[in-house]
């Protein structure tokens, strides 16, 4: 075990999670919201993001986390300010209570039901109730919103959820956040049960993976662990760029990887990039996270951000939507499909609480800060992907170190265009392009204004960029 990885034992813990929904009506979604703005979307996808929200009971605001090891870091690391967010959106608020939640989160009620009426459980998803996460009801393929951007992941996975003898093995999922990812891996686990209720199935973080992989070696009880993730028909690992640079845990998914797929049992894999753009992944690895199915889900268009914001609303029954708000949300908020939802959640429980109709002046009041948020959020992110994809290059070429002109005018473009199009600084951008200086940027920066004077074509190809990333 490699002692960065034990370190790691000490900063992570638990398998990333989306927000409760069911909550959305409650001071939890602004709570989150204020955590990502104060500690950053890292520290509130590691650790916020996997706690349950179970509402306020005597000035008492109550979540729960899936593991000892999440509940303690977040006791001792963000409580208080958790405490304060709370107590700013409802000043009955005192105290804090984080409660470890138990295995099956999933009612009778709640449940979806296999293909024989029998209720499913995330306990019964692996051969023990502890080998999966708790897999959220509302994420099937039914409540599923399709579009052009992401109908292959869809068609793919369904195909895994239908049918043993599927010809490509992994399937591997990539797309930035909130675009669906997770919806497709738990539909993939409930459908797959539901048709075959003897499958054994494991869904779980690559975090985690490596958690409890460190776990097993500190207690020489790798064997255990060995035989967990091995003996199981389908393995659906999500976010698995969180175990980049992390050597022996790479070597144990190595291992597992390939026995199972011998075995010819299935395995699903999400990340944020494409498995050549994975850094800090062994070569070995990429090449056989590319040996299937990869499948990019695009940023969602305005058709399908519409298809979404009419899904949900005809679940509300007791509010009316207006078209013409459904539209103006479908135009607005562009980030992402949680981000849009959240919005509607949030109309929709202003018009519940206060029992007033909704109006496009009642939504633009309700949602004022997010619609600012919303015209100003280009990310450096978005910038480098763009350029990166303008210029025929892997993003992981664009960020090295190479200083090759084809690599170094493109990096130095997406440079200058986080410089014009974003507020970040150029310390900030500097350490989003592979740790470079502040200078650097600023000699980027520089060096552009100076050839779009001189060199039409290279002008032509920044606006170009420039509006489409505007756009």
């Amino acid at each position: 075990m490699s002692e960065r990885e034990q370190d790691t034992m000490g900063a992570t813990g638990g398998v990333a999670s989306t927000l409760n929904e069911k909550f959305d009506a409650s001071p939890w979604p602004r709570v989150c919201e204020k955590f990502r703005q104060e500690f950053g979307q890292h520290a509130f996808s590691r650790w916020l993001g996997q706690l349950g929200y179970n509402g306020i009971d005597g000035g008492t605001a109550e979540l729960t986390a899936p593991t000892k090891f999440v509940r303690d870091w977040i006791q001792s690391h963000y409580a208080p300010r958790l405490k304060d967010f709370f107590t700013a959106e409802d000043p009955q608020v005192k105290a804090l209570s984080i409660r470890l939640s138990a295995t099956a989160t999933i009612t009778k009620s709640e449940a979806p039901q296999s293909a024989q009426g029998e209720k499913i459980s995330p306990a019964t998803i692996g051969s023990r109730a502890d080998e999966s996460s708790a897999l959220d009801p509302k994420y099937t393929f039914d409540s599923f919103v399709v579009g052009k951007s992401n109908e292959l992941a869809y068609a793919a996975a369904k195909r895994i959820s239908e049918s043993d003898d599927v010809t490509f093995n992994p399937l591997f999922l990539h797309g930035g956040v909130g675009l669906g990812k997770t919806h497709l891996m738990h539909a993939i686990a409930w459908e797959s049960k539901r048709n075959n209720p003897n499958k054994r199935i494991v869904y779980i973080s690559a975090e985690k993976f490596m958690f409890e992989f460190i776990a097993a070696l500190r207690y020489k009880d790798t064997h255990a662990f060995k035989q967990k993730f091995r003996a199981v028909d389908l393995l659906m690992v999500d976010d698995v760029q969180f175990i980049a640079n992390k050597e022996s845990t790479q070597e144990e998914f190595f291992h597992t990887f390939n026995a199972l797929v011998d075995n010819r049992c299935q395995v699903v894999i999400t990340a944020d990039r494409s498995p050549t753009d994975l850094e800090g992944i062994q070569e070995r690895i990429v090449s056989r996270l590319g040996w299937g199915l990869v499948a990019d889900i695009h940023p969602t268009d305005y058709e399908l951000r519409l298809g979404i914001l009419q899904s949900k609303a005809e679940q509300s029954k007791n509010v009316d939507v207006p078209a013409e708000v459904l539209e103006f949300l479908a135009r607005r908020i562009t980030s992402n499909v949680r981000e849009l939802e959240g919005a509607l959640n949030r109309v929709l429980a202003y018009a519940t609480l206060v029992g007033r109709p909704i109006t496009m002046d009642m939504t633009r009041d309700v949602l004022q800060d997010l619609i600012r948020a919303n015209d100003r959020k280009l990310t450096i992110d978005e910038i480098q992907r763009a350029v990166a994809d303008y210029f025929n290059l892997r993003l992981a070429e664009m960020l090295s170190e190479r200083r090759a002109r084809t690599i170094a005018r493109p990096r130095q473009i997406a440079m200058y265009l986080s410089k014009q199009l974003t507020s970040r600084s150029l310390p900030e951008i500097g350490r989003r392009f592979g740790g470079r200086d502040h200078t650097t940027v600023m000699h980027a920066v520089r060096k552009i204004e100076d050839l779009r004077r001189d060199d039409s074509q290279l002008d032509e190809d920044i606006t170009r960029l420039g509006r489409m990333l505007e756009g």
